[in-house]
């Protein structure tokens, strides 16, 4: 048996010189980036209890309008949450090192086909999410319009409108993009995905 049987796949990285293995190794610096990111899931996981014992201790003096504006924070805490985890999961394994997990039951179906491009794509829409969210929660703000307390000028939801649209337009950017790229890939090599 040579030394190539005993490695995964027959890689052995002990064949790299010096340069290209530290330049490859330099991968794991973002493993404290990573790590970083789990602490601010637990800031956000603290988050969304306190907000949710708020709109249950509250809810006898609660008005629907008001429930509704606190759901819609839980929500935008969710849709942050899956964006952490998915730049951690999906950021780690593509561009730290496999976390082999195969054969694990509670492996994320869209883990097991990411790829850089994937990971944009995903990450672009769940932009949009966050973004709809708080559009949403303006959109409901909005009837105090002119008023001494409002929240929110006509100026201001004016520019999270086209802010918003600006994300849905980045987004059908790097879908083209990525169909283009899978496009001319598939017939370089002679066939299409």
């Amino acid at each position: 048996m040579t030394i190539a049987a005993h490695t995964d796949n027959g890689r052995d990285g002990r064949g790299l010189r010096p340069i290209p293995r530290f330049i490859f190794a330099s991968r794991w610096l973002q493993l404290p980036l990573y790590l970083g990111l789990i602490v601010a899931q637990v800031v956000y996981v603290y988050l969304f209890i306190k907000e949710l014992i708020h709109l249950v201790a509250s809810t006898p003096s609660v008005t629907e309008q008001q429930a509704m504006l606190i759901v819609l924070g839980l929500i935008d805490v969710v849709m942050i949450s899956n964006l952490l985890i998915m730049v951690i999961v999906g950021g780690y394994e593509t561009f730290v090192s496999r976390m082999e997990l195969n054969r694990h039951p509670d492996q994320p179906e869209w883990l097991s086909h990411v790829n850089a491009s994937v990971l944009k794509i995903k990450l672009a829409m769940a932009i949009i999410g966050i973004s709809s969210i708080h559009l949403l929660r303006t959109f409901i703000e909005a009837g105090s319009l002119g008023k001494p307390d409002a929240a929110y000028t006509e100026a201001g939801i004016m520019w999270q409108s086209i802010i918003h649209a600006l994300f849905i337009l980045s987004a059908i950017g790097i879908a083209i993009v990525d169909w283009i790229s899978q496009q001319t890939g598939g017939s370089a090599k002679g066939g299409h995905h």
